[in-house]
C-alpha cells in the first residue's frame, strides 16, 4: 500500500511517499481504507521532532474511509461501512479510562504521534475507535472534525467551564481548532469575541457565529477588548499561540477570568507578572487532547448541525509536502484536507 512516512525530523522534504506492506488484520481491530484524512497543526510538531515519536512513523490523526476487514471481537460496525476514526487510543481498563478519565490512562496515545496515523491507503484501528458516518455527513466532513473539536470542546467545556453568559476571546480564529472554538462557544450562547489576521477571514469567523471580530495585525486587541466589554475584560482566553499573544491574553482578563491553554504554535516560553493573577484571581488551565465523553459530545454536536467542520483545501497525498509548506503559512481557514483514496 501507499503512505507518507517521516525517517527523521525536519521540514517537509522529509515527507516520504513510499509503497509499504499492509497492516494485518487481528481480532480487537478493523482495516479501514483510508479515503481522506486531515493535518493539524500536531502534525507539524511531529515532523519537526517530539521527543518519544518512534520512527519510522506514518503521520496524521484525523481520517475516514470504509472497513474493508473486521476483527472478529468488533461487532458495532461491519465490513463496508462507512466509519471516522477516533485518533485517541485508550487501553480501556485502567482506573482512569473506567472512571472517564481516559486521556490520563497509562496507554494513553494519538495515532500520528505514537502510533502509525492515517496518512496511507489502509490502516489497522481499534475497534473502539471507530464511528459509523451519519448518511448526511460526507468523508471529508467526517475526517475533519475530531481531533479540534473534542480538544475544544474540552478546553471550553470540561476545562473553563464556560458559561451562556460569559464572554470568550478565541485567537486564531481561521484555524481547524478555532473555527471549532467558536462554534462550541456559540453552542452555549456564550459571546465570542474572535481574532484573525485578514478580513477575508474574520468574515468567515462572523459567519460562524463571532459576535466581534478584531485583526491582531491592525486593531489594538487590548485596546478594543476594553471598549466592547465595557472594560471589564473578557471570562475567558482560548490560547494556543503561545509566546507572541500570551502578555495580551492575561491582561485581557476580568475579575475571576480564566487563560485555557493547549498549544505554543509561536513558542513555549512565556514570562508571568504574578500580580495579575492574584489581583484579578485569574486562573491558568492547561488542556490536552480529549477523552471518550469528549469526542462523542462533539460528535454529537456535528450530527445535530450545531458544529459544522469547516473545509479550506484539499491536497492529493502526492502532494503532502505542499500541504505541510500551505498550513505552516496560517493563511488558512478551517481544516487542509489531504485525499487519499
Amino acid at each position: 500500500m501507499k503512505a507518507i512516512r517521516i525517517h527523521h525530523h525536519g521540514d517537509s522534504s522529509v515527507l516520504k511517499l513510499e509503497n509499504i506492506a499492509s497492516p494485518v488484520l487481528k481480532p480487537d481491530r478493523a482495516i479501514v481504507e483510508v479515503h481522506v484524512a486531515a493535518l493539524n497543526h500536531l502534525d507539524l510538531w511531529v515532523r519537526n521532532g517530539i521527543k518519544g515519536v518512534p520512527l519510522p512513523l506514518i503521520p496524521g490523526s484525523d481520517g475516514a474511509g470504509v472497513i474493508r476487514e473486521i476483527g472478529s471481537d468488533i461487532k458495532h460496525v461491519e465490513v463496508g461501512e462507512r466509519v471516522l476514526i477516533q485518533p485517541l487510543v485508550y487501553c480501556g481498563s485502567c482506573s482512569n479510562c473506567l472512571s472517564g478519565r481516559e486521556n490520563y490512562c497509562v496507554d494513553w496515545g494519538i495515532l500520528g504521534e505514537h502510533l502509525d496515523g492515517t496518512l496511507a491507503e489502509l490502516i489497522s484501528v481499534p475497534g473502539k475507535n471507530l464511528y459509523a458516518i451519519p448518511s448526511d455527513l460526507g468523508f471529508q466532513e467526517a475526517a475533519a472534525f475530531a481531533l479540534v473539536s473534542q480538544t475544544a470542546y474540552t478546553m471550553l467545556i470540561d476545562r473553563a467551564k464556560i458559561l451562556s453568559s460569559e464572554c470568550v476571546f478565541i485567537w486564531g480564529a481561521s484555524s481547524g481548532l478555532g473555527s471549532v472554538a467558536i462554534q462550541i462557544a456559540k453552542s452555549v450562547g456564550a459571546m465570542v469575541i474572535a481574532a484573525s489576521s485578514s478580513a477575508e477571514n474574520l468574515e468567515k469567523a462572523s459567519a460562524l457565529g463571532a459576535d466581534f471580530t478584531l485583526n491582531h495585525k491592525t486593531n489594538n486587541i487590548s485596546a478594543s477588548i476594553k471598549e466592547i466589554t465595557g472594560g471589564q475584560g473578557v471570562d475567558i482566553v482560548f490560547e494556543h499561540v503561545g509566546e507572541t499573544t500570551w502578555n495580551t491574553s492575561l491582561k485581557m482578563l476580568g475579575k475571576g477570568g480564566r487563560i485555557v491553554t493547549c498549544g505554543a504554535t509561536t513558542g513555549a516560553r512565556v514570562e508571568i507578572d504574578i500580580r495579575h493573577l492574584f489581583y484579578k484571581q485569574l486562573s491558568i488551565l492547561g488542556s490536552t487532547m480529549g477523552n471518550k465523553i469528549a469526542f462523542e459530545n462533539s460528535f454529537e454536536l456535528v450530527k445535530s448541525g450545531k458544529l459544522k467542520p469547516v473545509i479550506d483545501r484539499t491536497f492529493p497525498m502526492e502532494e503532502i509536502q505542499a500541504a505541510h509548506q500551505y498550513l505552516e503559512e496560517g493563511a488558512q481557514f478551517g481544516k487542509v484536507m489531504i485525499q487519499i483514496s
